[in-house]
């Protein structure tokens, strides 16, 4: 019994609270958690599930709901200063940088700088990388990344869903919340498993109250890869919609999806999708129903549901939600956890061994608010012999006011308790624990805005400050970056499986780079890639890229290189001198020099020979004959 009662797993650290784990099972309370602890839901989800509940409650200071409602006392009192949501901000956005970009890899040689032609698969992952960066623009996909790694640092896990909208052209990007997540992992799960074949996202809904006998209701969304199979078609003449098998014109031959293949001796189906380049007999069915709570057994999970009592949905463009097939080899869902997954799929949430911490931190804020308020309306205590007490010798109390005047008579005396020490003591604890908190949160008092600008450190100080969070950060950015990879590899099937006309060519391989965090003194970042340039330590390209990464408005690498070099006049003769070339130069300076041809010469009339001019006779005047 004692090895039973003892539970190591991802949500271990919440054990100390009995609303989390009674003594007895390890299981979460019912009164505290209800929609954690639903027949429905599988008895391996309800810790991860009131797990999310427990980290959401502490992110929007509502701990002390669950403490009253687990001790059934009123717990208004006590203090919560925002401390848990803090933390959750700092780390989200120093995990996420500045800004994040999208980069295709091979995009940089599209456009070489010695003015070459570039290679067509360049072209091809610059044109890619343009139209991904627009379909993230037209989906807000910095606002959902900021929405779903929120949730991940603060619950430990996120999920991205995507979905091929025709009337818009493009896949649709939601963010799921990972309560409603069910994936359906095999016993054997581990760090070599394989994302799972089957995942669900269910959730009640509550009845319709303007609707006379309506019932709450469970609705699941099921992704499932199977094998193909032949064409179905939507059935809504019976008692509720369907897809049933579509035949041929003769009522027994089964009709296939145009493109399939028949194989006969294997019995299988296949389709060659426009992003492989063999044929695959996998396919992706999408089942979206509800069931009647009241229909679920006590025996089944949201795995186990009987299809003999769901109502299946009809899409607006009237496909009955009945295993249909969305011709895709993929489930197109996107899991990300927080942390390295121990268990080959769930991550941790950041804050999960910081709860106790928090715990004494709202308990010394409570207990310095309560000081606070004696230290500045200090009890007061009037000797004062000849004064007469109240009826039956009680002892009058008086209501002191500021500025009021008390007389006293002779051997009167007035004493003050006074609780400010004490008050001092628990600030000082206060700033003990903030300090224990950065520290095993590894986040330095810079990172949390904790430290007086005006007396901040050097630079270099502050530089090294940051070197417990680099490695958190560079353990957080592992298991986000194939993820990532692997949502833009979705995007870019679901353009083809939507034959949109500009989407041709191979899916290439694309990541997401994440900003830079720390601050960054430009001047000094400017003086550095300036001299190392000059002395040839450093590229020219390298210096822009340096440059660009601390903060310059620099919208393209090789764009801001010509420019530059097109300025660099004494570089362009000493190319000259070395190279002797005029077409060197002139590409160097991205103009072009080729000398002009030279003038032609000249054209004079032609002169006449002296020899063959005859002499003319003198004429003198002739007035006088």
């Amino acid at each position: 019994m004692g090895l039973a009662r003892f539970i190591v797993d991802r949500w271990s650290a919440l054990n100390y609270k009995r609303a989390f784990a009674d003594p007895a099972y390890k299981q979460p309370n019912r009164e505290v958690f209800p929609h954690a602890m639903r027949t429905w839901v599988p008895k391996e989800d309800h810790r991860r599930l009131a797990s999310y509940t427990l980290f959401a409650a502490y992110a929007h200071n509502q701990a002390w709901e669950i403490a009253s409602i687990q001790d059934h006392t009123d717990a208004s009192a006590r203090r919560e200063f925002g401390d848990p949501a803090m933390l959750v901000a700092a780390i989200t956005s120093h995990m996420l940088g500045r800004e994040q970009t999208i980069t295709v890899t091979g995009a940089e040689n599209a456009e070489p700088s010695d003015g070459s032609t570039p290679d067509p698969e360049a072209v091809h992952a610059a044109a890619v990388q343009e139209r991904l960066r627009a379909w993230a623009k037209a989906e807000q996909f910095a606002l959902r990344l900021q929405q779903a790694e929120r949730k991940a640092v603060r619950e430990g896990d996120t999920v991205y869903l995507l979905g091929l909208d025709a009337a818009k052209g493009r896949p649709r990007l939601s963010v799921i919340d990972a309560g409603f997540y069910f994936p359906d992992l095999p016993d054997n799960a581990g760090d070599s498993a394989d994302y799972p074949d089957r995942i669900h996202f269910a959730w009640e809904v509550d009845a319709d109250p303007t609707v006379s006998g309506a019932k709450a209701k469970l609705r699941r969304l099921t992704f499932e890869l199977g094998p193909i199979g032949t064409r179905t078609t939507p059935d809504t003449d019976g008692p509720r919609p369907v897809r049933v098998p579509a035949y041929d014109t003769d009522g027994a031959t089964p009709l296939m999806t145009g493109g399939d293949v028949y194989n006969p001796e294997a019995g299988t189906i296949s389709r060659l999708y426009p992003w492989n380049d063999t044929p695959s007999t996998i396919t992706c069915y999408l089942t979206d129903a509800e069931w009647d709570l009241d229909d679920i057994k006590a025996d089944q999970d949201v795995h186990t549901l009987d299809y003999r009592y769901a109502t299946f949905l009809t899409r607006d463009d009237g496909e009955v939600l009945d295993h249909l097939d969305l011709q895709l080899d993929f489930i197109p869902a996107v899991h990300v956890p927080n942390s390295i997954p121990e268990d080959g799929h769930w991550g941790e949430s950041s804050l999960a061994p910081l709860l106790q911490l928090f715990d004494e931190l709202q308990g010394t804020d409570t207990d310095s608010s309560r000081a606070s308020a004696t230290t500045g309306a200090p009890i007061l205590g009037i000797v004062n012999p000849e004064a007469k007490g109240g009826r039956r010798g009680e002892t009058k109390k008086i209501r002191v006011q500021p500025g009021m005047c008390v007389e006293l008579s002779q051997g009167g005396n007035l004493i003050t308790v006074d609780t400010s020490p004490q008050l001092a003591e628990l600030r000082n604890k206060t700033a003990e624990l903030q300090d224990r908190l950065s520290l095993n949160a590894r986040m330095p008092a810079v990172a949390l805005g904790a430290i007086d600008p005006t007396k901040a450190p050097s630079g270099f100080a502050i530089d090294l400050s940051y070197g417990p969070m680099d490695p958190m950060l560079d353990s957080m950015h592992l298991p986000r970056d194939d993820k990532y990879s692997l949502l833009f590899k979705m995007v870019q099937r679901l353009f083809k499986a939507g034959q949109h006309p500009e989407w041709t060519g191979p899916v290439v391989d694309t990541r997401l780079v994440w900003g830079t965090y720390k601050p960054t003194d430009k001047a000094a970042v400017l003086e550095q890639v300036r001299s190392a340039v000059k002395d040839g330590v450093m590229s020219l390209e390298t210096g822009i890229r340096l440059l660009d990464e601390a903060g310059f408005p620099i919208n393209d690498v090789s764009e801001e290189i010509a420019r530059i070099q097109s300025r660099q006049f004494e570089q362009a003769r000493a190319l000259a001198d070395a190279t002797g070339s005029t077409d060197a130069v002139g590409d160097f300076l991205g103009i072009d020099i080729n000398p002009d041809p030279p003038p032609p010469a000249p054209v004079l009339p032609p002169t006449a020979n002296p020899a063959d001019q005859s002499e003319q006779p003198t004429q003198g005047s002739r007035g006088n004959e």
